[in-house]
């Protein structure tokens, strides 16, 4: 919906209940702090014959839903009296599934205003109080029925992806704990996509059997259809689905670049933020994910080998995508026998962006477990919590599931 810049291991037994991420969804709702206003939205609606659910409230009610519930194909809120829209805005997209059609009501009557939320926030269309049949109908109807106005192409989800310096610097914990984390305190629709096709851990590392189809998606995208992701995700919590392969070590995996782009282009349209656990190094088909990526995470360790893998990232990083940015995160920091803070400024040119303690107790526990190392170790899911709001780049709010386990 918004800016395109924007946007959990459960115990056993709950992981088979989570809600899968609906394909049918609902086709509109309408949240309306008024009656006389909801009147009117019905009245302009009416051809759609009970498409649309109406539900009393203003924006801040369709925030709290939709947290918990399917995100509606369109969705009409209300702003008046709203502080601050801007931001209730932005909190809402948190909250839905990149695509969702965003029309907005008010009470207020300035261009300024109307101009900042369609041109900026991705809102569809904006109707001042008190609302008119004839305007509801004539700007509001063709929407819902699924004719978008000029210049009305929704942006897509966030795409961050996660690589190792070298092999067992952790990219993986890094990326399934940011995955469970993104949903759990953005409550947005999160994928992670392990395109390690071979050797990838993070089904492991989540307790769970990665489902079938990703090579075929990745390898032939003419068979991709609508239903690729009732098929091929596996749902881990209600907002976090996986994408993984165990292909055997003889096979011979041969992605495409269209397979790749299709791939991308449909877990952006559904999802608020697209973890991709890549491999190192990476297929040349498989390379194009980084130009797609608002984030790129580099994950090293304090060892010499790093701090190479590291400045070979960045080489290859240039001459693929034309510009070498990269946040470093630091893995292990404080380990035993590492080397020292100073030296790591040295050989990166630069200090750490990130970085997690040394905790290999906890981690190891986690992963044999099959479990998130953030659901056993505050100190982690403390450190944790700098990579989601640095990945994320907004509030990240820390009362959640994963909280209040950690106070048991």
């Amino acid at each position: 919906m918004l800016s395109a810049d924007r946007q959990a291991a459960e115990a056993p037994g709950e992981a088979d209940a989570a809600r899968a991420l609906p394909l049918n969804r609902p086709l509109a709702a309408a949240y309306t702090g008024d009656a006389e206003s909801e009147g009117v939205l019905r009245a302009g609606l009416s051809e759609l014959d009970g498409g649309v659910s109406f539900q009393r409230g203003t924006i801040q009610a369709a925030i709290r839903d939709l947290s918990r519930n399917a995100t509606p194909q369109v969705l009409i809120v209300d702003v008046s009296g709203t502080a601050d829209p801007l931001v209730a805005l932005d909190d809402l997209a948190n909250v839905c599934e990149p695509d969702v059609k965003v029309l907005v009501i008010g009470d207020r009557t300035d261009v300024g205003f109307y101009r900042e939320i369609t041109r900026s926030l991705g809102v569809i269309e904006y109707l001042y109080k008190p609302l008119t049949r004839d305007n509801v109908a004539r700007l509001f109807l063709p929407v819902v029925k699924g004719r978008m106005p000029g210049g009305g192409a929704q942006p897509g989800g966030r795409v961050v992806t996660v690589t190792a310096a070298h092999g067992g610097a952790g990219a993986t914990t890094v990326a399934t704990n940011l995955a469970i984390q993104l949903a759990e305190t953005s409550r947005g629709y999160v994928a992670l996509v392990d395109l390690n096709l071979q050797d990838g851990a993070t089904a492991l590392a989540l307790g769970i059997a990665p489902g079938a189809g990703l090579r075929v998606a990745l390898e032939e995208p003419g068979r991709v259809d609508e239903l690729f992701l009732e098929r091929t995700a596996v749902s881990v919590s209600d907002r976090l689905r996986l994408l993984a392969a165990d292909e055997a070590l003889e096979a011979t995996p041969r992605p495409t670049a269209d397979g790749v782009g299709r791939l991308m282009t449909m877990l952006r349209r559904r999802f608020n933020y697209v973890i991709v656990d890549m491999p190192s190094p990476a297929d040349p088909a498989l390379r194009s994910v980084y130009s797609l990526a608002q984030t790129r995470l580099v994950v090293l360790t304090p060892d010499v080998i790093s701090l190479r893998g590291a400045r070979r990232f960045r080489s290859m990083l240039a001459a693929v995508t034309g510009d070498d940015r990269a946040i470093t995160l630091l893995n292990h920091a404080g380990m035993p026998g590492g080397l020292s803070a100073a030296l790591i400024e040295q050989g990166l040119a630069e200090k750490p962006a990130l970085s997690l303690p040394h905790l290999p107790k906890h981690l190891l526990a986690a992963t044999n477990l099959g479990v998130a190392a953030v659901t056993r170790s505050r100190a982690f899911q403390s450190a944790m919590f700098q990579v989601t709001r640095e990945v994320s780049g907004q509030r990240v709010r820390k009362e959640g599931w994963l909280h209040r386990l950690l106070r048991r």
